[in-house]
């Protein structure tokens, strides 16, 4: 899950605090009382599903749960596909419209997490615990609810007499966490149908550190692209007191200490220009504010880019971003090293292929011993997605029913996600979880995941009011 919780920091939602002070979490009322009982029992029932790569994934009876509420409400078994993929499967579930013509709504997630050891966790990860207003377990953010709550929605629309005119569909893969081969399966497979695709694995906002109130909340067109490259030194070694000039720990040591120090050039894009020029308005700290909109405006301008640099939340959003995460070397403690790697991780700004960024960096390193590779697994480039009007109208009806006055700030994310897949085949992704947290509780991939409870009956109200206006 790459939710963009993070997207908004806590420097811009001062203002947006004191606006949304006296404002109801809820204007719509709480009319949705199926949905909203039937999405907590949903969301235990999966976190108590082991959904994890290897040795007895559960990630199909995943699937079989929600098949088995969607047959129970009326989805035809013939409209429901889960389809076996090594150890895990994919879902696909379809509500065929009343218009042929009109390419599909595609509802995207996915069904499995990341490991989790009960000896790490205060509560065993997967056993669901309602606790002080949270849902907690394996699973509870990242993202077990955000599909109990799409799901249990589309049910109760159709318990309550909606026919979409645009067919939706669910398509929830099953190794998103890990190599995304069913990420990849179910974009091939929708590849030409689908003419939308909202993915609830994506966006979200913030709430209130204090008052727990909502902030801000951030819907996602683009992501960056994820890379992994290896850099590799050699050496035939020998004894530790008789020391060479060409240690490999120093060659490599050199090489990523001119890697870390590097800075690619800036760059924007009509999603992240409209990032800075929102979220300027809402920033309380005028050089901040300033720097942002100096930036939109010009993304060349040396003091914003200065400015954005110096704050660790903003420079990712301004150019690619490379990494030293991982080194290795050495055989022996008396022993000159023979071999020496590192991993350089890197999110990549739309619109660059890895080969080139990574022949930037051995540029930049300057270390013609040492071996660049492309080691990215289960990532690939994908363009961002134009801000569509029917899209951001109707994301922002929604957002606004479930949170009144509610600042909504486009986005592109740090990646990836199941999005990318659609993208690069042509089909415009858009990340759009209702999913409200406190930065300090955004626990996805960590210990004792939870989710506030009091996400349930907005995001209800904002999922209706969302696939109602792109079904209709």
């Amino acid at each position: 899950m790459k939710l963009t919780l993070h997207l908004v920091s806590p420097v811009i939602l001062s203002v947006a605090a004191v606006a949304l002070a006296s404002t109801p979490a809820l204007a719509a009322g709480n009319s949705h009382a199926e949905a909203e009982a039937q999405t907590l029992e949903l969301s235990k029932q999966s976190i108590a599903m082991r959904s994890v790569q290897g040795p007895g994934n559960e990630t199909p009876k995943v699937a079989a749960l929600y098949r088995d509420a969607l047959v129970k409400a009326g989805w035809s078994v013939s409209d429901i596909d889960i389809v076996p993929v090594d150890d895990t499967a994919y879902l696909i579930a379809t509500w065929k419209g009343s218009d042929p013509s009109l390419k599909p709504l595609v509802l995207s997630g996915h069904m499995d997490v990341v490991e989790a050891k009960r000896a790490d966790w205060q509560r065993d990860p997967f056993v669901p615990v309602v606790e002080n207003g949270y849902l907690f377990g394996r699973g509870a953010l990242d993202m077990k609810f955000n599909a109990a709550l799409a799901v249990s929605t589309l049910i109760e629309m159709r318990h309550k007499g909606y026919k979409p005119k645009r067919t939706i569909v669910i398509a929830f893969s099953g190794d998103e966490e890990t190599t995304m081969k069913t990420s990849r399966l179910i974009a091939e497979r929708l590849k030409g149908q689908a003419g939308l695709v909202i993915n609830v694995d994506g966006g979200g906002g913030m709430l209130a550190e204090d008052t727990g109130k909502p902030l801000a909340w951030t819907w996602d067109g683009a992501e960056k692209n994820y890379a992994d490259f290896q850099l590799e030194v050699t050496n035939p070694g020998g004894h530790s007191s008789a020391p060479r000039k060409d240690n490999a720990i120093v060659q490599l040591s050199q090489a990523l200490v001119n890697i870390g120090a590097y800075h690619f050039t800036p760059e924007q894009s009509p999603l992240t220009k409209a990032f800075f020029e929102s979220a300027a308005k809402i920033t309380p700290d005028p050089k901040v504010a300033g720097a942002m909109r100096s930036f939109a405006a010009d993304p060349t301008d040396a003091d914003a880019i200065a400015t954005l640099r110096s704050l660790p939340e903003f420079i990712g959003r301004i150019e690619t971003t490379c990494v030293p995460t991982m080194v290795n070397g050495g055989h022996a403690l008396n022993a000159l090293p023979q071999r020496a790697t590192a991993n350089i991780n890197c999110r990549i700004f739309p619109g660059h292929k890895r080969e080139d960024i990574m022949a930037e960096l051995a540029k930049v390193a300057n270390m013609p011993v040492v071996k660049f590779s492309d080691v990215t697994e289960g990532s690939t480039p994908s363009p961002a997605s134009p801000m569509r009007p029917d899209f951001v109208n109707a994301a922002n009806k929604a957002i606004h029913l479930a949170y009144p006055g509610i600042a909504v700030i486009p986005a592109q994310a740090s990646g990836a996600s199941d999005s990318m897949w659609y993208r690069v085949n042509g089909v415009d992704a858009y990340g759009a979880s209702p999913v409200l947290i406190k930065d300090s509780e955004e626990f996805a991939h960590g210990l004792n995941e939870r989710v506030p409870l009091s996400n349930v009956a907005p995001g209800v109200v904002y999922f209706t009011s969302l696939f109602t206006d792109l079904s209709k």
